[in-house]
């Protein structure tokens, strides 16, 4: 769901919520005798749709990016946590499970992707990858 189905949709659901809340204040709470004044109800709507429109902004920029479906072998990146053997690396804007196929590796050191499992990558150290192809 993209661009205006997605306005759409937000949209009809944040008319929906904001009904149901009115509803329940209105209608519902009187019914076990607890009164919710009008200048209440208003906040509580003001602080909902505040809600919908800052979790509106962060889906619609998820939607929009786009996906990185799995790195290339020779994709470099950058490792956030240490490789000992296993850790975690950044290629792109994703974090990645990886292992490093010769030693361990230090955080925040560059890396190259030489092979990949399942959705472990293999990598070696940036340093390594360009001493290989220089010999």
């Amino acid at each position: 769901m993209k661009g205006r189905k997605f306005t759409i949709y937000a949209v009809t659901t944040s008319i929906l919520w904001e009904t149901c809340l009115a509803a329940v204040v209105l209608w519902l709470l009187p019914i076990f005798g607890i009164q919710i004044p009008i200048w209440a109800l208003i906040l509580l709507m003001i602080a909902l749709g505040s809600y919908e429109y800052v979790t509106y902004r962060l889906e619609k920029k998820a939607l929009d990016k786009k996906p990185l479906i799995s790195p290339d072998i020779g994709s470099k990146g950058r490792v956030t946590i240490p490789l000992t053997p296993r850790g975690y690396i950044r290629v792109g804007a994703e974090k990645w499970l990886a292992s490093a196929i010769d030693s361990n590796i230090e955080a925040g050191e560059e890396v190259v992707v030489v092979g990949m499992e399942g959705t472990t990558l293999f990598v070696t150290c940036a340093d390594k990858g360009n001493q290989q192809t220089e010999t």
